[in-house]
């Protein structure tokens, strides 16, 4: 990385609280600034909340955290939380806060945005309730009214609803998707359906919004919403796709510099090297003219060296600036945000609670409890 420009990566995934310092490590070892932890929900885990929280009470300076919902009085209404032998728990409904009160409790708490992966295939599956239904709106004119920022893994690369294209990997995690899975299409038109009605929500779509193929539809998205954004977390087909035409990509980056932010989908797990493996693929194609493969030694999420080739487009500081620092700063704002350590430990007490209660009885091994604990000292 040859930038002087301090870096934020919007898009990091924490695993549990040991995961913490090994994030940190990665964050000087890459040589980032600062890290935007974001949290995905979950049937019986509730989200990844917690931990997040932790992280950002330990080191104020260094982690912004975008945070998940809680579907869990929605999953326990609606029996889908089912035990081990595939029968459904005997454990009771659960209440919580409603989304819109989430937003609230959030934003009181400290949280510096949201992170949505409601419209992620798997995941839309899971929940089984669309965007753009009544269970979402006070939510989202929640989330428009107090410009509250968000973080949006809508969709998922092209090629995982094309069997003969679909990786391997991608396969053994159900993410090849056959008729039984919400259509590419219809998610985007959820989407979008919401962004009509609310076109002031501060978005940013995680993936490039898997437009990475069809640059014209994502410069009709930027027109239409001025508020929408795009993350550049590398996924198998991301940089590739936008290698193609090295010319036109350019020129998209540099008309809407300002709407375009710098992640890497790293996670706590990752290693030194994959991480800054990661980090490098994204800065060398924003800084140079290289053309390029993924290294050998890369976490399989980006897929083998031989699927396709990189090149570079060597675009001006100014830009780089923007893509790097400057927009996810105006977005989340140009420190995170302090964390009140009191209410964070309540919220994941509150979660602790949810967890047992799906569980039907109390779990050793809750993560909430543990991170409720520490928030205290």
């Amino acid at each position: 990385m040859t930038t002087q420009t301090p870096m934020i990566d919007c898009h990091v995934h924490l695993s549990g609280l040991e995961g913490i310092p090994r994030l940190e490590g990665l964050r000087t070892h890459v040589g980032l600034d600062r890290m935007n932890l974001v949290c995905t929900m979950g049937r019986n885990h509730v989200n990844a909340n917690p931990a997040a929280f932790v992280a950002k009470a330990e080191r104020p300076d260094r982690f912004y955290v975008f945070a998940g919902l809680d579907h869990t009085a929605f999953f326990s209404a609606n029996g889908r939380r089912s035990s081990a032998n595939g029968r459904r728990s005997s454990a009771g409904e659960v209440a919580a806060p409603s989304l819109a009160e989430q937003v609230d409790r959030l934003r009181a708490l400290g949280a510096d945005g949201i992170k949505m992966i409601e419209n992620k295939p798997t995941a839309r599956k899971l929940l089984d309730v669309p965007v753009d239904s009544d269970y979402f709106a006070d939510y989202f004119a929640r989330v428009e009214e107090t410009g509250f920022p968000v973080l949006w893994h809508v969709n998922d690369p092209e090629e995982f609803w094309i069997p003969e294209l679909t990786p391997s990997w991608a396969r053994e995690r159900g993410w090849g998707y056959d008729e039984t899975f919400v259509a590419k299409e219809q998610l985007y038109a959820e989407v979008e359906n919401v962004l009509a009605r609310h076109p002031k929500l501060k978005l940013l779509f995680a993936h490039f919004y898997f437009l990475s193929a069809d640059l014209p539809r994502a410069a009709r998205l930027f027109d239409r919403f001025e508020n929408v954004h795009l993350d550049l977390a590398p996924g198998v087909e991301l940089l590739y796709n936008l290698s193609q035409d090295v010319e036109a990509t350019r020129e998209f980056f540099t008309k809407y510099a300002d709407r375009i932010v710098f992640g890497t989908d790293t996670a706590s797990g990752n290693s030194p090297q994959e991480a800054q493996i990661r980090a490098g693929l994204v800065t060398r194609w924003l800084e140079t003219d290289d053309e390029y493969l993924v290294p050998d030694e890369a976490d399989f999420l980006l897929g083998p060296p031989e699927d396709g080739l990189m090149r570079g487009l060597s675009l001006p500081a100014d830009v780089l600036a923007r893509i790097y620092r400057g927009n996810f700063e105006r977005l989340a704002g140009s420190r995170p945000i302090l964390l009140d350590r009191s209410l964070a430990a309540e919220e994941c007490d509150r979660i602790a609670a949810e967890i047992d209660a799906l569980a039907g009885r109390r779990l050793e091994d809750n993560h909430a409890r543990a991170a409720a604990l520490r928030l205290r000292g």
